[in-house]
């Protein structure tokens, strides 16, 4: 053991990308985001617009609602292997980690084009498919 490591104390400061991950707990995030659509419903319903108006602009900014937005596009939909047009892939706690604080900390990113490729239909027309950057499908997902 090296004197470094023997004498090292726990520091209070950030922690690594991967305890971050870890260490949300997702139940009281997804209950949080669930709460909120369900007062946007019920505004809704009763036909009160600009109270859902101003629920909508609270979710976009909801901590919950970007942390479940990351969760879903990184680790729980079938495409998560599957990079965007910008070459983001977050398959480690790490990464996920990283891209969670990294969209905590600028959520007003403007969307990204998609980019569109034309693919061959049977009937011999085209028919267009579009691939979305990670930022953007997280951002879509909320």
């Amino acid at each position: 053991m090296s004197l470094v490591s023997q004498y090292a104390l726990p520091m209070n400061g950030p922690e690594g990308d991967a305890e971050f991950w870890a260490g949300i707990d997702w139940r009281s995030e997804e209950a949080s985001v669930k709460r909120l659509r369900q007062r946007i419903y019920r505004a809704a319903r009763n036909g009160n617009m600009k109270r859902v108006r101003n629920l909508q602009k609270l979710m976009l900014r909801s901590r919950a609602n970007t942390l479940t937005s990351v969760r879903r596009v990184a680790q729980q939909s079938t495409g998560k292997k599957t990079a965007g047009i910008d070459g983001v892939v977050a398959l480690t706690p790490k990464d996920r980690g990283s891209l969670a604080r990294k969209t905590l900390a600028q959520p007003d990113i403007p969307a990204k084009p998609v980019k569109r490729v034309y693919i061959p239909k049977a009937n011999g027309k085209t028919r267009p498919l579009a691939f979305l950057s990670y930022a953007t499908a997280q951002t879509r997902r909320g």
